[in-house]
């Protein structure tokens, strides 16, 4: 790996999405409580939030590449729907497989040379698997 390669993974703006999540606090009491953890990488998220995606909170232990991903989730997660996220789940699979373009979510461009490390994308897929146990799992509380 050359040290450009490495400048093109680890950008400026990707490492700014990190500090970002300090301002979305987890919440144990919250309606939707999720958790997801990458068996790759041995990262994890921990989300919690209001039944319509209000108040979300997360709590990340995980690569610049995930916590870069959870960034950019909840930056445009707003209103989304459950049907919504799985089928995002599901082409930004198809995307890191090689089997699709970089899928429609906005600012997701900024995670895309993590692509070329199969590492990564354990990570990359938490905050939307997360997302979608939690609302799961609200449903179960209400």
């Amino acid at each position: 790996m050359t040290g450009s390669t490495r400048a093109a993974l680890y950008s400026p703006p990707l490492l700014a999405l990190a500090v970002e999540l300090a301002d979305y606090p987890f919440d144990p009491s919250a309606p939707c409580l999720g958790e997801a953890n990458s068996r790759t990488c041995g990262s994890s998220i921990r989300m919690s939030f209001a039944g319509d995606m209000r108040d979300i909170g997360v709590k990340v232990s995980a690569c610049a590449v995930g916590q870069a991903s959870a960034a950019i989730f909840v930056r445009h997660c707003l209103g989304k729907s459950e049907a919504e996220l799985a089928d995002f789940l599901a082409q930004i699979e198809s995307w890191l497989g090689g089997n699709a373009n970089l899928p429609n979510w906005p600012d997701i461009h900024l995670i895309e040379p993590a692509r070329d490390y199969p590492g990564r994308h354990g990570a990359i897929l938490l905050p939307w698997k997360a997302a979608l146990a939690a609302l799961s799992n609200g449903a179960d509380r209400r």
